[in-house]
């Protein structure tokens, strides 16, 4: 075998099956295509069923193949819905990415906001959309995998899984359990299942997206925030994510190439969780 022959079955995902959940958002959708591109069949699951059909429709236009489907991840008979009609369409997962997630105004404090005043059943849903559904979509796509004894689960963790931040309190926690959970997921599914099963996470930096938006620009100006000038100060990249910088690395874990790589989360942020701010 070649060397460039190695290199492409290193990184060859063809004619496997994805379940990508939050799929229909920025960075869910640009995984969602990247995925598609290297000839996997994709399942776009988003809580607003014309989103992720949208999504798939743009894949099979391209050429590749797709399927659009609205679910609550926090709804595990709606999640169970999901899974028979994906197998029914492309057969048994291999791949499943968590991209549901995302933060709240009304967790999030302010000077109009103490912490002592948050409401809280907006951390509950913070929490539960970010943690609780992560671990019900482990359980629902997972165990086919289980019973299987192949494939791989890919969580969407945060900069905040590493450090809290201010003002995020009930995002910084959720997401720094997701974190955690993936370390857990990945030696049970190992020990108790196969070696061949893994669980890894991807750790964004800081990307532009509807959920943060409110925190990083101001709404009558578009320009940066105080908060948005300082994360850009502690980027040494001196920029904010773009969509497709997630793409080198979900398809790297995805493949062969990954296939020794269980438990880690991978730093996506331009640097910014090397840098002490001297």
């Amino acid at each position: 075998m070649s060397y460039e022959s190695q290199l492409q079955s290193l990184f060859n995902v063809k004619g496997q099956t994805a379940v990508i959940t939050g799929g229909s958002g920025g960075l869910g959708s640009a995984m969602a295509y990247a995925m598609a591109q290297a000839g996997v069949n994709v399942a776009i699951v988003s809580r607003h069923e014309e989103s992720a059909q949208k999504v798939a429709s743009t894949i099979q236009e391209q050429g590749g193949n797709a399927l659009g489907l609205g679910c609550d991840v926090m709804d595990r008979t709606a999640l169970e819905q999901a899974l028979q009609a994906i197998t029914r369409r492309f057969g048994p997962i291999d791949i499943l990415v968590n991209g549901a997630g995302g933060n709240q105004p009304a967790a999030t404090t302010s000077p109009d906001l103490s912490f002592f005043d948050l409401d809280n059943e907006a951390i509950d849903r913070v929490v539960d959309l970010n943690f609780s559904g992560t671990v019900k979509c482990c359980q629902v796509f997972g165990r086919s995998m289980a019973e299987r004894g192949q494939g791989c689960i890919i969580n969407i963790a945060s900069m905040n899984s590493l450090r809290p931040l201010t003002r995020i309190p009930a995002y910084s926690a959720a997401k720094a359990a997701v974190t955690n959970f993936t370390q857990w997921l990945a030696v049970h599914m190992a020990q108790e299942y196969s070696p061949s099963l893994r669980v890894n996470a991807i750790a964004p930096g800081f990307f532009l997206t509807d959920q943060n938006r409110f925190l990083l620009t101001d709404k009558a100006t578009g320009e940066y925030t105080a908060r948005g000038r300082t994360i850009l100060d502690h980027t040494p990249m001196a920029r904010l994510g773009e969509a497709d910088d997630l793409v080198g690395t979900l398809l790297w874990l995805i493949s062969p190439a990954a296939q020794f790589v269980t438990g880690i989360v991978v730093p996506v942020d331009g640097g910014f969780s090397a840098f002490g701010g001297v």
